[in-house]
């Protein structure tokens, strides 16, 4: 029987590698925010011929006084504009510009969020977060109360969610300095889902450790830990190689305008799998066994002879 709890500390080390270069990334970057909380417009436009490269459509924009807009490929013909907010008449120049030099332009979608209601979309955001983590830890506190020390389950789901965010956060800082990505209201989605996902794994796998203790009382509760991770790990993986796949496809057949929130998803999908078998389960054993005593304890010399 592969001793999965055994090992706990080499996958809180690779829990370090996964998360440590993200924080980096956020405390020196800070998250690529996008007008949906910055503020700014969005303005898409399509072009009977194939459509100019962004770069040379950026260039207009950084003329025109928009040094910072990010430009994408929209469709076979289009392209989508993020830029500081502008006024119609800003607008309607740059486009008159683009149809001097690229013929034809249509004005497919135009809009603009002001830096107020960005505020007011991550300040809800972060009211719906908290109190679904408060939901979560309550029902796990009230569905686990008939094994000793239920808020342990509570406490641990949610240590093993801010371990997906911060590795999903992380990923979005690094993927914005590295790739020009932008956090927008899909990320939120995105973000949100992945806590759906997660927090259900981790309810399938505490349920089993649940189950156990009632079933096998006297054993050592890291053993009975071990067997209800072997016992639910293939259900686990089959579950989300289910949805891996499938958002794999998309990520590499859809749109280029849902691309980087299948690719959010995908990361805290495997991230929810990894944190509900190697992460959350493995802080019960911890907690169970008091380790933290002996963290910072010289370990006892052998004597010589």
């Amino acid at each position: 029987m592969w001793n999965i709890v055994g090992k706990r500390y080499w996958f809180f080390a690779f829990s370090m590698l996964l998360t440590v270069p993200g924080l980096i990334a956020l405390l020196l970057f800070g998250l690529p925010l996008a007008i949906d909380f910055t503020g700014g417009s969005l303005l898409k436009v399509s072009f009977e011929a194939a459509p100019p490269a962004p770069a040379d459509v950026k260039l207009i924009f950084s003329n025109a006084g928009f040094p910072d807009s990010q430009v994408q490929t929209l469709s076979a013909n289009g392209l989508q504009i993020r830029a500081k907010t502008m006024e119609d008449a800003t607008k309607n120049q740059i486009l008159e510009t683009m149809r001097a030099q690229y013929g034809a332009v249509t004005e497919l979608e135009f809009s603009s969020v002001s830096p107020t209601i960005g505020a007011e979309v991550v300040q809800s955001a972060v009211q719906v977060i908290v109190i679904a983590t408060i939901v979560i830890m309550l029902f796990l506190w009230f569905a686990f109360r008939q094994v000793p020390h239920s808020i342990r389950y509570g406490v641990a789901a949610i240590l093993g969610l801010l371990h997906d965010v911060v590795v999903i956060i992380g990923s979005a800082a690094l993927f914005g300095q590295l790739l020009g990505w932008q956090v927008d209201s899909l990320f939120l989605t995105a973000v949100l889902t992945m806590l759906g996902f997660s927090v259900q794994d981790k309810i399938v796998v505490f349920d089993r450790i649940r189950e156990n203790l009632i079933k096998r009382r006297g054993e050592k509760f890291e053993v009975i830990v071990n067997a209800s991770l072997l016992q639910t790990v293939a259900r686990s993986l089959v579950t989300q190689l289910t949805m891996f796949f499938t958002m794999l496809a998309l990520a590499l057949f859809g749109g280029v305008t849902i691309h980087n929130f299948v690719i959010i998803l995908l990361i805290g999908l495997m991230s929810g799998t990894y944190s509900s078998i190697f992460v959350a389960s493995q802080l019960l054993v911890v907690w169970e066994n008091r380790e933290w005593r002996t963290w910072f304890r010289r370990k006892p010399q052998t004597a010589t002879a």
